[in-house]
């Protein structure tokens, strides 16, 4: 009899401590994982903003729209000057101004066209995909646009675009995720990454700057 305890003891030990070894390798993999998942939506939130002010750049206001967004990215074109010779130190010093060097031809400036996907991503970049959450299936960004008003009364032209934790997370530990969003809840945080914002102006600063 006391051989029989001394063995269900052995496996009650053993079990335990396998299921603390599985807690704590649970919590390891989730936050590296996590930690993978984060960097990769930042980047893509990132380009996302750099189309964004291109885009603003060209039409004068953001776009709540990926299929314009896209569409611009993929078809359309920047102004670049480029430009040819410049003023010495001592020609600016004796007053000289880019202007009068421009009349006498002693510096060019020929503003030329260039694809804006060559421009701020390079023609190998997938730019359909730039509306697409990595890691996860068929999930798109969220994203708007629109114009907030100031304190002052200036009308701003904002964007904001955005993934929840239920998302870009989704398929990983339910409880660690439910504990990302409750921590994001007591700090009055948006549970989630997010770039720029459609009820402020931020610069359009992502949350994890």
């Amino acid at each position: 009899m006391k051989t029989v305890i001394q063995i269900v003891l052995l496996i009650a030990i053993v079990g335990l401590a396998y299921l603390c070894y599985d807690s704590i390798n649970s919590v390891i993999e989730f936050n590296r994982v996590h930690k993978l998942r984060t960097e990769a939506n930042i980047e893509k939130l990132k380009d996302i903003r750099t189309a964004q002010v291109a885009y603003k750049s060209q039409y004068e206001k953001y776009t709540g729209s990926f299929d314009s967004l896209i569409n611009f990215v993929k078809s359309d074109s920047l102004k670049l000057v480029k430009k040819e010779g410049s003023l010495s130190d001592s020609l600016l010093a004796e007053g000289w101004t880019e202007e009068k060097a421009l009349k006498l031809g002693m510096i060019k400036r020929d503003t030329i066209l260039v694809s804006v996907l060559d421009s701020l991503f390079g023609k190998n970049y997938h730019i359909d995909s730039l509306k697409y959450v990595p890691f996860v299936a068929n999930e798109e960004y969220e994203m708007g646009a629109g114009v907030v008003q100031t304190g002052s009364g200036v009308k701003v032209e904002v964007f904001e675009a955005k993934v929840h934790n239920n998302v870009y997370l989704d398929g990983l530990d339910e409880q660690e995720i439910i504990n990302l969003n409750d921590k994001a809840s007591k700090l009055e945080k948006y549970p989630g990454l997010k770039v720029g914002s459609l009820e402020e102006t931020n610069n359009n600063a992502g949350n994890w700057e």
